[in-house]
């Protein structure tokens, strides 16, 4: 199962319908979808190097735009953007976030951008606590771009020799990945709901 999985992510990856896909996934994660670009990124990069530059550009873009929609959630629709955090077990995360920003101002956004905390969570929290939308914009800019051609330049320069040794330990590899994104999960949920008496978490 695992290398059928793999195979057709693979397939995906390499096919002309592959950028869509990664923009709408990149767009979806920033305001509600679960699962990180990052998942479609690296296979589709490890496909194709030579379009690796182009597929971060269009993570970058997408997540931008994505986010703007998480903003707008919270800064539009306040009671659904309480209920999605609510519902994703981060009730606390609009006093946490600006608890945050109180204690780090706009650097909280570049860090939190860069982490496996869902960003989804600081775009609608930010739009929540009506902060600053140019600078938000800005922020977000420097942070998922900082983020994706980072991934791009990784895969572009050692995927080709890596390739092989993912194909042969798939099951590790898999693994690695899984308990990445539980442990980046994890995080968000104690993140999200530990502000209690104006300390804020780490």
């Amino acid at each position: 199962m695992l290398r059928r999985l793999y195979d057709w992510v693979m397939g995906l990856a390499a096919s002309r319908h592959a950028p869509l896909s990664l923009f709408a996934v990149s767009f979806a994660e920033s305001s509600f979808f679960p699962i990180p670009p990052d998942v479609m990124l690296a296979p589709m990069c490890l496909a194709k190097p030579e379009k690796a530059w182009r597929y971060a550009l269009i993570c970058t873009i997408a997540s931008v735009l994505g986010g703007c929609l998480g903003y707008a959630i919270g800064f539009f629709l306040r009671d659904f953007g309480l209920w999605m955090m609510a519902a994703t077990g981060h009730a606390g995360g609009l006093e946490q976030f600006q608890c945050w920003y109180g204690k780090y101002g706009v650097w909280v956004i570049l860090a939190k951008g860069l982490t496996p905390i869902p960003y989804k969570l600081v775009t609608i929290a930010s739009g929540l606590a009506a902060f600053s939308f140019p600078i938000f914009i800005a922020a977000s800019a420097v942070t998922r771009a900082a983020r994706f051609f980072l991934v791009a330049f990784i895969i572009k320069k050692f995927g080709p020799a890596l390739l092989p040794v993912v194909e042969r330990r798939l099951a590790l590899f898999a693994g690695i990945l899984i308990a990445l994104l539980v442990i980046g999960l994890t995080a968000s949920h104690f993140i999200g709901g530990g502000g209690h008496g104006g300390a804020c978490a780490a």
